[in-house]
């Protein structure tokens, strides 16, 4: 649906990494959002669209630790790093505001906003890496949100899961490559927002909270048993004055490096 309306025909990135011995203790999971442009569609952006190519920092961050992992062929895990590559354009074909998607897991979504296309996106690339690729634990890196920005400004990321070994997990590994993080609360009562008359759940809470209805919305797409954690990087991803930044490979390369162990 987010492809509709744009030139470019959208691409399903997937690359694996398996070690060379075959000996895995740990199947795990990487997902990256990849809005090579995003106009913001029918609900087009006002503001700041100039520097929409870095929504992809996701995908960037994911891809380039995948590079990593290639090069350093760390042991007992394997890993799956998708990305569901596309933009949000306008034409003639695109979304508009009103429409039902059916996502990959058969859920419908009413997008009631064009410009919050990314988790539509990110829903079918977590349900790959849960049902297709059985992966025992997933992480998510997006740039997301600017409400995650609100709250946490341009240096850190924020992180949303129930998994306290997780999030703990990203807490250590944050501190050790220097990619700032801070646990945010998934606060379940919010899911009240995503509720819709006419399909499974809307892909737009309130104004308040939206980062973390946007995690919520994201939850519905892996199984509830499962470790998983979003993180939000539209924050870090950039610097104004140097470009884009990397932020997030390092703790990819470390997160992964460590399920072999």
């Amino acid at each position: 649906g987010v492809a509709r309306g744009s030139e470019t025909q959208p691409q399903f990135i997937h690359l694996t990494y398996k070690p060379k011995d075959g000996d895995i203790k740990k199947k795990v999971g990487i997902v990256g959002k990849g809005l090579l442009f995003d106009t913001g569609g029918y609900n087009i952006k006002t503001a700041g669209m100039i520097l929409m190519k870095f929504d992809c920092g996701g995908a960037a961050a994911v891809l380039g630790a995948a590079r990593a992992i290639g090069d350093i062929q760390p042991p007992g895990v394997e890993a799956h790093f998708c990305v569901a590559a596309c933009e949000n354009m306008i034409n003639a074909k695109a979304m508009v505001p009103s429409d039902i998607l059916t996502a990959s897991n058969g859920k419908t979504i009413e997008v009631l906003n064009t410009d919050a296309e990314g988790r539509l996106t990110m829903a079918d690339a977590l349900v790959f890496a849960d049902k297709e690729c059985g992966c025992e634990s997933i992480i998510e890196l997006s740039t997301l949100t600017g409400a995650c920005m609100m709250a946490l400004g341009k240096k850190m990321c924020g992180v949303w899961t129930d998994d306290d070994d997780l999030a703990k997990d990203i807490e250590d590994i944050s501190k050790v490559t220097g990619d700032k993080s801070w646990r945010m609360p998934l606060a379940k009562e919010y899911a009240e927002q995503l509720k819709s008359k006419i399909a499974d759940m809307t892909n737009l809470g309130d104004r308040l909270g939206g980062a973390i209805t946007a995690a919520l919305f994201l939850t519905e797409f892996v199984d509830k048993k499962k470790p998983f954690a979003h993180i939000d990087i539209a924050g870090p991803v950039w610097d104004d004055k140097d470009g884009a930044t990397g932020f997030g490979s390092k703790l990819v390369i470390e997160w992964v490096r460590r399920q072999g162990e």
